[in-house]
């Protein structure tokens, strides 16, 4: 493992929303009651800034153009720590919803709040919900025109909710050839492609196993993993929201406690960095 950590840099990377932004939720919670909901997403990336900052990692976080408007001096801290300042979209709809003319508009917006915030170009783009599929490749040539270095919004599994199974599992140039698409990570056993990138994977496997398919992407297959999280994931104190299904609840809640302390070993078992640097596009 000492090896391989020396060698790899892996990429650590936060989708910074609020509990009631999620898709898992979406059926319970109007989006118009936003602004009158419990606002937690500030104060939870504030504390996974502290956790970086202990750790002494750098990493890239995906900002909602949402939380963006109602937080801009939590962007400037974020840039301000060294860390990198990406988009997360606008309003948190899934692309293959929107039409191209919406969703240029929304990117371009948040694209410029963004901007407006740190003084400092935004390189890299991710969808909410991973949600550019293959109805929605489109997406690809408006970032890349958008000006864009990367993409990471295509996880190459089957999924309810997003995935291109069969896709590249490592980085590769889509649109013109521009832009770069980083895939969220997956592992291959005996020919099944599994997912290995964070998230609710992340809070429902036992550690050892999320921790050993991580060694064997930067062992086996010599690249960098890419992990993902988000701040509602480290707030077990976060509303219950009702009128959910079972599957949702499992999804969103489970191990919300034991999520803090998960993310401090694999910050300390791997090497990590931002997604610019670790990809080459800073």
């Amino acid at each position: 493992m000492d090896a391989v950590k020396r060698a790899v840099t892996n990429a650590f990377s936060i989708d910074v929303e609020d509990y009631f932004h999620v898709e898992a939720l979406a059926s319970a919670i109007d989006r118009a009651q936003w602004d009158r909901l419990e606002y937690r997403a500030e104060a939870n990336t504030r504390r996974v800034l502290e956790i970086l900052a202990e750790e002494r990692i750098r990493a890239t976080f995906f900002v909602l153009g949402w939380v963006a408007k109602r937080s801009p001096q939590l962007v400037r801290d974020i840039h301000a720590a060294g860390h990198e300042v990406a988009c997360h979209g606008l309003t948190h709809q899934t692309v293959y919803t929107q039409t191209p003319e919406v969703f240029r508009a929304e990117t371009t917006e948040a694209k410029q709040r963004l901007e407006d915030a740190t003084g400092a170009p935004v390189r890299g783009y991710r969808a909410a919900t991973y949600s550019i599929t293959a109805r929605s490749l489109w997406a690809l040539d408006i970032l890349e025109q958008l000006g864009f270095a990367y993409d990471s919004s295509i996880f190459p599994i089957r999924h309810d909710l997003y995935g291109i199974p069969g896709s590249p599992r490592f980085a590769y140039r889509a649109a013109s050839g521009a832009l770069l698409e980083v895939p969220i990570t997956t592992v291959e056993y005996f020919g099944q492609r599994l997912p290995a990138g964070g998230g609710g994977y992340f809070r429902l496997l036992p550690y050892a196993l999320f921790r050993a398919a991580v060694r064997r992407v930067n062992a086996r297959d010599g690249q960098s993993a890419v992990f993902y999280c988000h701040p509602w994931e480290i707030d077990p104190g976060q509303p219950r929201v009702a009128g959910v299904s079972a599957k949702s609840r499992f999804r969103h809640y489970t191990n919300l406690g034991r999520m803090e302390g998960r993310l401090r070993r694999l910050l300390r078992d791997f090497r990590w960095g931002r997604m610019d640097e670790v990809f080459g596009v800073a």
